[in-house]
């Protein structure tokens, strides 16, 4: 089966791009009733060719400098590139700007055509080909074959089709199962079909009936049809020109520059981290703040520059780098890119995106920016790594790792498993939902949760305990409740912290009584001890706590969790030693009876209804007995 691939063309205005594809394969590219009216190329155009163990689809790019960003929106996905350069013209302006925006897309391979040499003679042949020659030195283009060719005559189109399959033969193909993913290039409407989109596949496989997102509108539509250079498919894979017929949008809704994906693919943002390089011919280095417009995919969106790193990147220097943009854009990890002037009149550089969904990072910030590093330089592993803690407390997905980390979609679930094995990824039940999160932000939280228990601790020294909202108050965090409360019952299964549903304290914690306090405590206990089953009411010790009546509740809290008293209700309490005496007593006159009344468990205890519906209300909570009518009968 042969191999598809794109292939661009580059090169100055007329300098016979259109005219040597026509030669080569029989498409007229120029399609605009203006372009066949002024005799130059406007828009994109295509084409293809069959060369046996491959299928080229050709994407003829114009060559005019008012055109350049249709020479971006074409070059999108490219696999090689057909650099043309006419004898009787040399290199020119476009011929240098598209050589250097192949650069910066990434182009590895390629083949020079010089046209137009039936127009010279031999010595003009020579002194174009060293011209060329000396312009393609350190780029990918260096050892590529250039072919003499003239599409009047036909001379070289055989042997340029063996050097552009010899160079396709160079192009590595992609492992592993891709999400697929399209720029779209051009749109229109066919009668009775509706909206058709087209654009290079640039990963991944589309079917018939399959359903794709629809970006930055972030709609889901169905794909109604497929062709191929107008041959009706049922399928398209990367590597291939693709027109699609997609049910249900509106043709004036579709603009160049949006594009179809697998759902949950591509995320747009109106922020992106890169690293940036500025052109070696540039007439002035990329300052920080510096307004430009950014292309991407076959989008073109105005944005400014922010450096991280330095306040300006010289000519053939690298930096890292943000863009804002005014509008939102869909960009994955390495995806290249190229910005130019605001006025379109330059190129000044370009380079690859690291972070898709970026936050806006502090300038000069070393720990940052050594992560974001990673992002480039580091494994998998360590990209996943970055991916997730750059997530910070909100978690990330496997789709993350796919767009933001360049992990194969087919590999992600492993990497994850094989990162929480290590202890490096945390899952977390926040709630209804389970988050993925880096272990850092996992201990990051426990130790706010931590913090915040012990400076209330230091201002409320008798409160053995605090709501868990109180604590969350306290965290400097603004995210999710459910993961806060996951953190806390981590913290509990730890033992590092003690509490409940409702209350909780650090586990080291012991609340801190003054002298008069402990006499006051003393007292308290006595007087619980002393009343057995009618207690006094917490509000009588007022007189005799003096001063420190205002900390009589967290007193009472003290002496609880000291496991002198216990909670019946919250006003009334028993010694522990009376609490256990009731359940012996309840349990020893179950076991002889069918069951208790209130009234009878009153006379028991020698108390009186005001405390007896109480403690049988506490006894059912406590699981020593339950109610069945009018009886108390035991629990189990």
């Amino acid at each position: 089966m042969a191999r598809d691939l794109i292939l661009g063309t580059a090169g100055h205005i007329d300098h016979g791009k259109t005219s040597l594809v026509k030669a080569l394969t029989g498409i007229d590219c120029d399609r605009l009733p203006e372009e066949k009216a002024r005799g130059i190329t406007i828009d994109i155009g295509f084409a293809i060719l069959d060369l046996g163990d491959y299928r080229l689809g050709i994407v003829d790019v114009p060559g005019h400098e008012r055109f350049v960003k249709n020479m971006l929106a074409g070059a999108t996905g490219i696999d090689l590139a057909l650099l043309v350069v006419a004898a009787d013209d040399s290199v020119m302006p476009q011929t240098r700007e598209h050589l250097e925006i192949l650069r910066l897309l990434g182009l590895g391979h390629g083949v020079i055509a010089l046209t137009k040499v039936d127009l010279v003679d031999e010595t003009t042949r020579e002194v174009v080909e060293m011209e060329v020659r000396e312009l393609v030195q350190d780029t990918f283009l260096a050892d590529a074959p250039l072919v003499r060719t003239s599409a009047h005559t036909g001379e070289g189109l055989d042997p340029l089709k063996a050097a552009i399959a010899e160079a396709a033969k160079k192009v590595e193909g992609r492992s592993g199962k891709q999400w697929f993913r399209l720029a779209i290039d051009r749109s229109f409407i066919v009668q009775g079909h509706g909206t058709i989109v087209t654009g290079s596949v640039t990963s991944g496989s589309l079917k018939v009936g399959d359903e794709v997102e629809w970006q930055p509108r972030g709609e889901r539509v169905r794909v109604r049809s497929l062709q191929n250079h107008d041959q009706p498919v049922e399928e398209v894979h990367r590597g291939q020109r693709a027109a699609i017929n997609l049910a249900g949008i509106r043709h004036e809704d579709v603009v160049r520059g949006q594009e179809i994906a697998t759902p949950g693919y591509l995320m747009p943002s109106r922020t992106v981290t890169v690293r940036l390089h500025c052109l070696r011919d540039a007439r002035r280095p990329i300052k920080h703040r510096l307004p430009v417009r950014f292309h991407v995919g076959t989008a073109e969106v105005m944005g400014t520059v922010s450096l991280l790193d330095c306040d300006s990147i010289e000519p053939s220097a690298w930096g890292l780098a943000q863009l804002f943009l005014e509008e939102a854009a869909t960009t994955v990890w390495g995806q290249p890119f190229v910005i130019r002037t605001s006025s379109a009149t330059q190129t000044l550089g370009g380079g690859q995106v690291l972070q898709p969904l970026a936050r806006k990072v502090r300038r000069r910030h070393l720990d940052l920016l050594e992560r974001i590093e990673r992002l480039w330089t580091g494994s998998a592993e360590e990209r996943a790594l970055t991916v997730a803690w750059f997530g910070g407390f909100s978690g990330f997905t496997p789709a993350d790792l796919v767009r933001g980390g360049n992990v194969g979609h087919d590999e992600v679930e492993g990497l994850i498993a094989t990162l929480k094995e290590r202890g490096a990824l945390v899952e977390v039940a926040a709630g209804n939902r389970r988050l993925l999160l880096h272990a850092d932000m996992v201990k990051e939280l426990e130790d706010r949760v931590l913090q915040a228990l012990g400076r209330l601790h230091e201002q409320f020294p008798l409160m053995t305990a605090h709501d868990r909202q109180k604590v969350q108050s306290q965290l400097d965090y603004v995210g999710d409740d459910g993961l806060v409360h996951a953190t806390v019952d981590r913290l509990i299964r730890a033992g590092k912290v003690a509490g409940d549903l409702r209350r909780i304290a650090r586990a080291d914690f012991k609340p801190k009584l003054s002298g008069s306090l402990r006499k006051l405590k003393d007292k308290v206990v006595a007087a619980y001890r002393e009343g057995r089953f009618q207690p006094p009411e917490p509000s009588s010790f007022a007189g005799a706590a003096g001063g420190n009546a205002a900390s009589l509740s967290d007193l009472f809290e003290v002496c609880v969790a000291d496991g002198d008293l216990v909670r019946i209700t919250d006003d009334i309490y028993l010694h522990s030693d009376t609490e256990a005496e009731m359940r012996r007593l309840i349990h020893e006159r179950l076991s002889a009876g069918p069951g208790l009344t209130v009234a009878e468990i009153r006379d028991l205890l020698g108390t009186t209804r005001k405390y007896a519906v109480p403690l049988c209300e506490y006894l059912d909570r406590a699981g020593v007995t339950r109610r069945d009518g009018d009886l108390r009968v035991p629990a189990t």
